[in-house]
């Protein structure tokens, strides 16, 4: 195992996507997702796309010299542009513009279009919780799961994040998919050559399958899939908001992110960020926070949404990151 601190870490990943064409600026804002994500514990959004990216971009499925812009602006709705670039510096700035309109108006939905992988959605929203405002993310990706009732593949695992601040603590930080689990655990599965539960995922005929490697031919199950259509319409509320609302892509419109080949995804994400002063005021905010919090703890057991991520960043922050040989030689590799 290689030991780095997150600078190093962030410098080695920004070289290899400016290797692979893209901009300074977007290869330090990927880097610095990436890396975060790492220092969390989430290596499947941390550094292991490096490589990934790197193809996109090469293959041109990202355009790294792409510069995202607010295409219009109405009120507290506004629309930003990737431009078919890595999703990173477009995010950034749909929140940024979305706290600097909720400060003014108390609200804003702030939609990207033509967008690439979204990385961790919910640290898009960390500046909006830093600013004492609540935050959602949404995002849909290429299709992985079908409609209620459906065979093939037709939504992504379309994330949904929120973050909601405290007055004198980290803010209470969700992330969840919509898929029952992640594809990710389908993958080591079938590298274990281990069988999965019932209700994770469908053979390519849309029929239940315990073979890992036929559900990644076929396709994810919705959380809660085997027992209700919750799930898929929750897909489908996602994929409307960050579509229908923003011009993008649909799911089953985008090539896989896991394939080398295809097209520039351009899908979609949106976010919303509001100001608690513009409500019932921030000290009704706060208490009401405090309140439900201190009724959540008082069962042992009970986590914080975030809570973990928190404590791994300050550890990563502190020892830096451990990551395996064999990334940290691709890494370097892709650098040049």
């Amino acid at each position: 195992m290689a030991r780095l601190s997150m600078d190093e870490a962030t410098r080695l990943a920004a070289r290899a996507l400016r290797q692979a064409g893209a901009s300074e600026a977007m290869a330090d804002s990927t880097a610095a997702a990436l890396v975060l994500a790492e220092a969390q514990g989430l290596g499947s959004h941390g550094l292991s796309r490096v490589a990934q990216y790197s193809t996109h971009l090469r293959n041109g499925r990202a355009d790294g010299h792409a510069v995202a812009e607010v295409l219009r602006q109405k009120g507290a709705a506004l629309l930003v542009d990737a431009r078919q670039g890595l999703a990173f510096p477009a995010c950034h700035l749909a929140v940024r513009q979305a706290i600097h309109t909720a400060g003014l108006l108390g609200v804003c939905f702030a939609g990207v279009t033509n967008s690439h992988h979204g990385g961790v959605l919910v640290d898009h929203l960390r500046a909006a919780a830093d600013a004492g405002m609540v935050g959602l993310g949404f995002s849909n990706s290429p299709a992985a799961m079908p409609a209620a009732g459906g065979r093939h593949p037709v939504f992504g695992t379309n994330p949904v994040a929120a973050v909601f601040p405290r007055r004198d603590a980290p803010a209470v930080a969700i992330d969840l998919s919509l898929s029952e689990v992640a594809r990710g655990k389908l993958m080591v599965a079938a590298k274990e050559g281990k069988p999965i539960p019932k209700g994770w995922a469908l053979d390519r005929h849309g029929n239940p399958t315990t073979d890992p490697r036929a559900g990644l031919e076929g396709s994810m199950m919705a959380v809660g899939a085997l027992s209700s259509p919750k799930g898929s319409l929750l897909a489908l509320i996602v994929e409307l908001l960050v579509t229908a609302l923003t011009g993008a892509r649909f799911g089953f419109e985008a090539s896989s992110f896991f394939v080398d080949e295809g097209n520039a995804p351009r899908i979609g994400q949106a976010f919303i960020v509001i100001d608690p002063g513009a409500l019932a005021g921030r000290d009704t905010y706060f208490e009401r926070m405090e309140t439900v919090i201190a009724e959540m703890l008082a069962d042992d057991g009970v986590r914080l949404a975030g809570e973990r991520r928190v404590r791994l960043e300050a550890k990563s922050r502190q020892e830096g990151l451990e990551i395996p040989d064999a990334l940290h030689e691709q890494l370097r590799r892709l650098g040049g």
